[in-house]
């Protein structure tokens, strides 16, 4: 969900065109949640996740040929005293350690069982915009993908399907440098550093378009495997049409077998369309669909799963999005008027027959408040003494409330 933008607070400027802006977003987050009575995965029943953001971002266009931009965050959790850390693991942003980063510049404020209060460094980065090209040195937010919901080449923390909160993609400690073979084709290389070589990523990146056709081709070394990958997007027949495909050589096995047969070339795919019905003020129809061999087949053995350290890694650094290997997912979208926004979202796991479906309201109050409201409906065959019967069957029913101020 894209939510009111405004313009930042001047600070200065120049006669030449440079100048300081500082960009100011508070949000208070509210999330209920009623996950299914299972006492090993959920001994405590009802939970109550509150949270509180703070986000400063400071830009600062130095020339006409640099610009440098620093972000900076504050976030406090607080849990009922029934609830647990995973319920809403789901909807919210992730608390874990950001992949790639050489060092988090996250620190821990203060924290006991049911709080948490942390600041971070999020955006920390210097552009340089010469004649042939842009260079981009530092923490910075990197997507290569097409997809709405899901991602197959989005591989620098991607955002999960159901995170409702998910303004701000997580920075990586990273350079990038493109260079213009033409006006409509160009050449990239992104160098992505973590704490060690088998954490870092090198990728080259081609990318140009066509009339309504553009289109990427990615490869290189993520983290410790090797990956080629294509995007693309295009208008047919007045629909907006897109795909992803990658595949990865890992290091390990994958238990399930792969796409190709064997057992360490792992694919994801992604297909998606969405079309604009002229209705009101336009009636949006999304749909996508992904595969990913990184993904349980069974959602039985995804408890056993999450005991093999390489699966977690790939859990936690966004690699899986889905926790089965086939997912399938539309959403319509309207606007009731230039304040109001409604949307209506259904996930599915094609192969257990399970699901999420999530209405959400969009008020914006003015220019700088906006409400945010999303109602999280699962169905599904619930988990029984900590065995998963199917993928969405162990998501709790939810209702997420947010009051965001810009400025």
């Amino acid at each position: 969900m894209v939510l009111t933008r405004v313009e930042a607070v001047e600070l200065w400027s120049n006669e030449e065109g440079g100048g300081g802006t500082l960009s100011i977003a508070g949000k208070a987050t509210s999330l209920a949640s009623s996950p299914p009575s299972d006492p090993v995965l959920f001994p405590d029943g009802f939970s109550r996740t509150e949270l509180a953001r703070l986000r400063l971002g400071l830009s600062v266009q130095h020339s006409d040929w640099m610009d440098s931009e620093l972000a900076y965050e504050e976030r406090a959790r607080w849990l009922s005293d029934a609830g647990g850390m995973g319920v809403g693991g789901a909807f919210l942003s992730s608390e874990g350690r950001a992949p790639f980063r050489i060092t988090q510049l996250d620190w821990e404020i203060t924290a006991d069982d049911r709080s948490a209060y942390r600041h971070e460094i999020d955006r920390g980065l210097v552009a340089l915009h010469p004649e042939w090209g842009d260079v981009t040195i530092g923490r910075q937010a990197i997507g290569l993908g097409r997809g709405t919901l899901f991602s197959a080449v989005d591989v620098f923390s991607p955002f999960s399907p159901l995170e409702v909160d998910r303004e701000w993609r997580r920075g990586v400690d990273a350079v990038r440098a493109e260079y213009r073979l033409s006006t409509t084709t160009s050449a990239e290389c992104i160098a992505a550093f973590g704490e060690s070589w088998e954490q870092s990523a090198l990728l080259g990146r081609l990318r140009g378009y066509l009339g309504d056709i553009d289109g990427s081709l990615i490869f290189g070394q993520r983290a410790e495997d090797f990956m080629v990958g294509t995007a693309f997007s295009a208008i047919a027949w007045e629909a907006e049409v897109h795909g992803e495909f990658a595949v990865f050589d890992t290091p390990e096995t994958q238990p399930d077998g792969t796409l190709w047969g064997g057992d360490h070339l792992a694919s994801k795919i992604v297909l998606g369309s969405s079309y604009t019905f002229d209705i009101g003020g336009g009636l949006t129809l999304l749909g996508e669909y992904h595969y990913s061999d990184f993904g349980v087949e069974d959602a039985e053995d995804a408890v056993a799963r999450f005991q093999d350290p390489d699966f977690v890694q790939r859990y936690l650094r966004g690699d899986t999005q889905i926790l089965g290997r086939q997912a399938i997912a539309a959403q319509l979208s309207y606007p009731f008027n230039e304040a109001v926004n409604g949307a209506f979202l259904v996930l599915t796991n094609p192969t257990d027959g399970s699901g999420v479906l999530s209405p959400s309201l969009r008020i914006d109050l003015d220019r700088h408040i906006t409400i945010l409201t999303n109602v999280f409906v699962p169905w599904g065959d619930e988990p029984e003494m900590g065995q998963l019967q199917s993928e969405h069957g162990a998501t709790a029913p939810s209702l997420f409330v947010q009051a965001a101020v810009y400025y």
